[in-house]
């Protein structure tokens, strides 16, 4: 690394003293509650559009067979997971020169809200689920890199000594906006016979009004975190412009950097990915399996979503204070084995009926949201000063390149049950694919090291 002085790269993480991007300044609990604000204004796109309605609505019989559009939903959340991996470094590096994390977490926001909108246009007719599946693909890719995005900003709201709560508190409030959205438009619209505006279950027309809800929502609730959160000083500022090219070359430099320098990191990077995208095919493909597999209505969905919503909840704020008693890679390992062994339970009992669902799968919920608060509570304690924009970007960009690997397992573990069922309803197969997944996160994350921090049981390094 003698070299590193000669060029035109970053310096690496070795060469900086090591302060960490969080402060020990006394919380501030306005600021979180506004920070928390944007979870609660997009959960919606994950609970209504990701999980419980949407998705259930396009794998509906009015779009074709059951087998068919559960494959076509998972091969179109492959490619937006693929997008991801090439998109993710390219907006990573642009805002971490130019300082504009807040203003590229804006104008994805508003792609988020007019791609919800436009979900109103799907009819449940076999016409429209390309066109169903684009518009679900493209919010899907959206929505996860503006939440990652928004992750770079916790350095501006949390102290070392309080990121696992503060972290734990913006998941769980964002479960909170997604049980209100949920019985909102439930009440409101999917519920009665004739909802409010006179609005009925004829040509989808319940489903597709609760998608403007969703725009909606996100606007009115994202404005304070928006105004609120600013850019700050950029860690590069050597005014490069790299390019397409240069920024996947400089993602290289940066990943052999951490390799010699920070290898406990890359360690955690790679174990991240793997665990987080089986995470998010638990509740990706959770509401199917329970609409598909389970017997649930529309309505049960519903609920089951509302309680799941309260579950994962009130779980994640308390495991975030756990989080900061016994640390983020303890908290994350307690969560990967118990959610391996639950969804294990639901491919063993699915011919038990709702009562197996309703049981076995809110202990699903119970565990997903610490996992993912913790996850991204271990790397906030990780990063150097200077470098949230950065590490950040790099974490979205591992953690997406693989995207693609539970919606394809899952799809891969349908068509394997089908071929062993002789075609019959093999849906419930998809959860073993999604295990799969689990079960491998969990094997590398023991090989991570916890920080330092939490070695030494204080909250500095």
């Amino acid at each position: 690394m003698s070299d590193i002085g000669t060029t035109d790269e970053p310096p690496a993480f070795d060469e900086l003293p090591f302060r960490t991007a969080l402060t020990d300044t006394p919380l501030k609990w306005r600021r979180v509650v506004t920070w928390a604000m944007y979870d609660w204004g997009t959960q919606p796109y994950n609970t209504i559009i990701i999980t419980f309605v949407f998705a259930v609505y396009l794998t509906s019989a009015p779009f074709g067979d059951v087998n068919y559009t559960t494959r076509a939903l998972a091969t179109a959340t492959t490619i937006s997971g693929l997008l991801i991996a090439v998109l993710a470094p390219v907006l990573g590096q642009a805002s971490d020169r130019s300082g504009s994390t807040v203003t590229v977490l804006r104008v994805l926001t508003a792609l988020m809200v007019v791609l919800s909108a436009a979900l109103y246009f799907v009819k449940p007719d076999p016409a429209y689920l390309i066109f169903g599946l684009v518009l679900f693909g493209i919010g899907s890719l959206v929505n996860e890199i503006s939440g990652v995005t928004y992750n770079a900003t916790i350095d501006q709201i949390a102290s070392t000594r309080s990121v696992g709560r503060v972290s734990g508190f913006g998941w769980g409030m964002g479960y909170v906006g997604g049980i209100v959205s949920l019985l909102l438009i439930y009440f409101a619209f999917i519920h009665p016979e004739v909802g409010l505006f006179g609005v009925t279950g004829r040509d989808g027309l319940d489903i597709r009004i609760s998608m403007l809800v969703c725009a909606v929502w996100t606007v009115i609730f994202t404005i304070p975190p928006l105004v609120m959160l600013k850019n700050q000083p950029p860690a590069i500022n050597d005014g490069a412009h790299p390019g397409i090219l240069g920024a996947y070359v400089q993602l290289w430099h940066t990943l052999v950097r951490l390799w010699r320098t920070d290898r406990p990191l890359i360690t955690f990077l790679i174990a991240s990915a793997v665990f987080r995208d089986g995470l998010a095919g638990v509740f990706s493909f959770g509401a199917v399996i329970a609409a598909g597999t389970f017997g649930f209505s529309a309505g049960d969905v519903i609920i089951f979503g509302a309680a799941a919503n309260i579950t994962a909840g009130v779980s994640t704020m308390l495991f975030g204070f756990l989080d900061d008693r016994i640390g983020a890679r303890r908290v994350i390992l307690i969560s990967l084995a118990s959610l391996s062994v639950l969804s294990t339970l639901v491919f063993l009992l699915h011919d038990g009926g709702k009562a197996v669902f309703w049981t076995v799968g809110l202990g699903l919920t119970v565990f997903v949201g610490p996992a993912q608060s913790a996850s991204r509570s271990y790397l906030a304690r990780l990063i150097p000063e200077g470098k949230s924009g950065e590490v950040f970007g790099l974490y979205a960009t591992t953690g997406r390149a693989i995207s693609f690997l539970s919606p394809m397992f899952f799809g891969i573990a349908i068509t394997i049950g089908a071929a062993l069922n002789h075609n019959a309803n093999s849906q419930y197969w998809g959860i073993l694919g999604i295990a799969v997944i689990l079960v491998a996160g969990f094997l590398v994350m023991l090989r991570v090291k916890a920080p330092v921090t939490e070695q030494a049981g204080t909250a500095t390094r």
